[in-house]
């Protein structure tokens, strides 16, 4: 038997030679001798490639792993990597609607997946909690850039990334805040990319509480990164200027008219700061009233009158590029501007108090069902996208709700 057993442990030795080890993580024991644990890592660039193309809520919550993750994903370089990669995915494209139970009566904001509206059966709207909100006081949305929004509520302003709940409350705007009691507010929020700043702007005269009025016009701009107001001199006073600038190439865009004159547009660039006239296309009728937005990269006008026209700027600043999209037969203010198009070339519109989407070969129109909405949609809706975007300096308290 001792030749057979002794053949026996030569086939075992044999068999654990040739075996090949096993690449897993090895367990640690509990005894202070053994050896640590080992982890096998990815490439630090590998890590950073998957992180950055992953929504917001899964990387606030990878922002607790360790130490180092916490950096990466608070790097001013990681914050804009991850922005390309939103801006580029139509999944993280959020609506912002304000709705009305009653007309007037009351209002609310809900905000829904944009993806969802075009490709769902259904589409659930959240409600939007503003981080500084009171029932007294008229919450509006000025404008949203880089997942950021701005917004007003009653003479304070705002920026908030409803993202990452942070928030920032503008200083005011006068020395003495209960002035701007005598004064009515046009808004504009844009980027700088020459400063690598947010800007806000705001168009106002103390003599006019209907409109902006072009006899004592006035126009302050906020930068972000000083924290401050100043006062821009370049002002075209004869203009009179009407709701919120739209953002475009570094231009804020505002529908203008001239005192006791027609409609224009003009722009205001956020990195010379200078006041130019944008040239309108010819519409071809009278009577008309102009309303302004932003179809993906163009501009865009409704010309409303009997009917609405849709016009693009195919070309920005050359004027024979302005392009008549469609015609809907609505009167004013029943259409809103172009919000966003799908990958079919559908168009997002508030029409008759309710989302629509219009396909601009035949005209036809089709209503997404949108749950946990009021009755009424408002034609001032905004877009904006999820992003890591920080409204608060990094030498200031973090505000967050």
């Amino acid at each position: 038997m001792e030749p057979e057993r002794e053949e026996t442990i030569l086939r075992f030795r044999r068999r654990s030679k040739r075996r090949k080890p096993r690449n897993h993580t090895q367990i640690p024991s509990t005894s202070s001798n053994d050896s640590a644990l080992v982890v096998p890592t990815l490439p630090q660039e590998v890590i950073t490639a998957i992180l950055v193309r992953l929504p917001v809520k899964y990387l606030l919550q990878f922002k607790c792993v360790s130490k180092h993750w916490y950096a990466l994903i608070s790097s001013n370089h990681f914050v804009k990597t991850h922005l390309r990669f939103s801006a580029n995915d139509f999944t993280r494209r959020r609506l912002l609607l304000e709705t009305e139970k009653r007309r007037l009566i009351k209002r609310s904001h809900r905000h829904c997946s944009v993806s969802s509206l075009f490709y769902e059966s259904v589409t659930e709207a959240f409600d939007l909690d503003y981080p500084i909100n009171d029932p007294k006081r008229v919450v509006a949305i000025e404008g949203s850039v880089d997942g950021l929004i701005c917004y007003s509520i009653g003479y304070d302003l705002v920026l908030w990334n409803p993202s990452t709940r942070k928030f920032k409350q503008l200083p005011d705007l006068m020395l003495m805040p209960q002035q701007t009691y005598n004064y009515r507010f046009n808004y504009g929020f844009g980027y700088d990319e020459a400063l690598d700043d947010y800007k806000v702007l705001a168009i106002f005269d103390e003599n006019c509480k209907c409109h902006v009025n072009a006899y004592n016009l006035k126009i302050k701009i906020y930068n972000l990164k000083s924290d401050s107001w100043r006062t821009l001199d370049d002002i075209q006073s004869e203009m009179i200027y009407y709701g919120s600038g739209k953002l475009l190439n570094g231009k804020l865009h505002w529908v203008t008219t001239v005192v006791y004159g027609g409609w224009g547009v003009m722009s205001i660039d956020l990195v010379d700061e200078k006041c130019r006239k944008v040239e309108q296309p010819c519409y071809g009728v009278e009577n008309y009233f102009l309303t302004l937005g932003v179809l993906g990269s163009d501009l865009s006008v409704l010309c409303s009158h009997k009917r609405t026209d849709v016009w693009v700027m195919k070309e920005y600043g050359i004027k024979e590029s302005w392009t008549k999209l469609y015609t809907i037969e609505c009167p004013y203010r029943v259409l809103s501007p172009p919000l966003c198009t799908s990958f079919e070339g559908e168009i997002l519109h508030v029409f008759a108090l309710t989302l629509t989407i219009c396909n601009p070969e035949d005209g036809l129109m089709r209503y997404p069902e949108v749950t946990n909405i009021d009755v009424y949609v408002d034609a001032d809706a905004e877009l904006y996208i999820e992003s890591l975007v920080c409204p608060v300096l990094q030498n200031e308290p973090m505000t967050q709700h």
